[in-house]
């Protein structure tokens, strides 16, 4: 089998592990790890792409991936890369957005005959005897360790509540539980996770004397220094409701020449000789490789079915040819009574979701950036009416590249 420890240097997935050398031996053989995942929200966004690619390549080669749904912990609150507390959610909020993230995460791996597990850390977690746990786990831990890590260091000046104070507790926890019940040896996570996986791996040592691992990924941002999956819309989803398969494919498609073959290693599956041919490409060649790495990650998010038709809508709309806009590009349903009598093109926009406000609609439309059917708008307040429907519809683009069909009933 191939040493999965290689892929991941190879691909980019590495910034620290526990012990480089045993880590390696100990993969050569199936092995179980695990990353954990807190419910905060009902989707994953992009951000949660790479730790979730690290299970894919764990499985496909050979070992057994654990996700954990975090419906315990996420009862407290990971304070790691935080300025401050996060909200408290309910745990009924919490188990609709468990159910929602499992099943994006079955997209990704194969969970059938015991490939892989997905368990709930409320299942063990929330069963705890405080006292009991004070005495058995929080006896292993120093408070002065405990501070020296990062995601609590960085808080200390803002303030770091006793609920939170526990998270590397419970995630010490999780994995000295995971050891015990499934062999998992393993623990994977963001390089903010540091500190806890290492607590967990202290925790295990001083209960069962045995040595388990970590590794942690870079904590990843564009080239321009923007965190992975922010957009001018606000995050990416993987929840096709929230973000469009089309929007999803546009995200990869655009992002920057130089961050484009880092991103094919991290975010594809495609083989680095396929890799390393595509980061040779230069000038307008790039535009390849970015419909590559758009295609391939929307096909793995979404589906071979959906990566088709975003990439074919991209094909169409791109050097804003306006015919036949393809049912994957976003759509905006308006009254038709509305339409006929007009809409300022200022206000559309900003309705569209194409701009976040009027004003930011009224610049962008002032600069020559707004168009409709592929015709420059001339001024802001400029009335779309129903006029412009071709084939029932009407294609809106702010700057080179974002687009929206405007679809009237009624």
């Amino acid at each position: 089998m191939e040493n999965v420890l290689k892929i991941f240097e190879e691909r980019g997935f590495v910034e620290q592990v526990t012990d480089r050398s045993l880590i390696a031996r100990m993969v050569e053989e199936p092995i179980t790890c695990y990353i954990g995942f807190d419910p905060t929200a009902k989707s994953f966004h992009v951000g949660s792409v790479l730790p979730i690619m690290a299970l894919v390549h764990m499985q496909r080669a050979g070992h057994r991936p654990i996700a954990v749904i975090g419906g315990g912990t996420a009862l407290v609150g990971d304070p790691s890369g935080k300025t401050e507390m996060r909200p408290i959610i309910t745990r009924e909020q919490i188990r609709e957005n468990a159910a929602c993230l499992k099943q994006q995460l079955a997209r990704f791996i194969d969970f059938s005959g015991g490939k892989a597990l997905m368990v709930d850390n409320a299942d063990w977690l929330t069963r705890l005897n405080y006292i009991d746990f004070l005495r058995d786990i929080g006896c292993h831990f120093s408070v002065n360790r405990m501070l020296s890590a990062e995601s609590y260091r960085a808080r200390l000046e803002t303030g770091l509540s006793f609920i939170e104070f526990n998270y590397m507790l419970l995630q010490a926890y999780d994995f000295w539980h995971l050891f015990k019940t499934y062999n998992c040896r393993l623990q994977m996570g963001g390089n903010d996770q540091w500190g806890n996986i290492l607590a967990g791996a202290d925790l295990t040592r001083r209960m069962e004397g045995e040595i388990i691992h970590g590794l942690t990924f870079p904590l990843l941002t564009t080239s321009s220094g923007i965190k992975m999956g922010k957009t001018h819309k606000g995050a990416v989803w993987l929840d096709p409701e929230l973000t469009s398969p089309y929007d999803y494919y546009q995200y990869w498609i655009n992002q920057d020449d130089s961050d484009v073959g880092r991103f094919l290693s991290l975010f594809t599956l495609l083989s680095m000789d396929e890799i390393r041919r595509l980061r040779r490409l230069e000038g307008s060649d790039i535009r390849k490789a970015k419909e590559v790495l758009a295609y391939e990650a929307t096909r793995l998010c979404h589906g071979k079915e959906a990566a088709d038709q975003a990439q074919k809508a991209s094909r169409a709309l791109f050097g804003a040819d306006a015919s036949a806009p393809s049912e994957s590009v976003p759509t905006f349903r308006i009254d038709r009574v509305r339409l006929e009598s007009g809409v300022p093109s200022y206000i559309l926009f900003e309705e569209t979701g194409l701009c976040k406000t009027r004003g930011e609609a009224r610049r962008l439309i002032g600069q020559g950036g707004g168009y409709v059917n592929g015709q420059k708008i001339a001024a802001f307040d400029h009335l779309i009416t129903g006029e412009y429907l071709e084939d029932h519809c009407l294609l809106l683009r702010a700057g080179k590249k974002r687009y929206m069909k405007v679809v009237p009933e009624g």
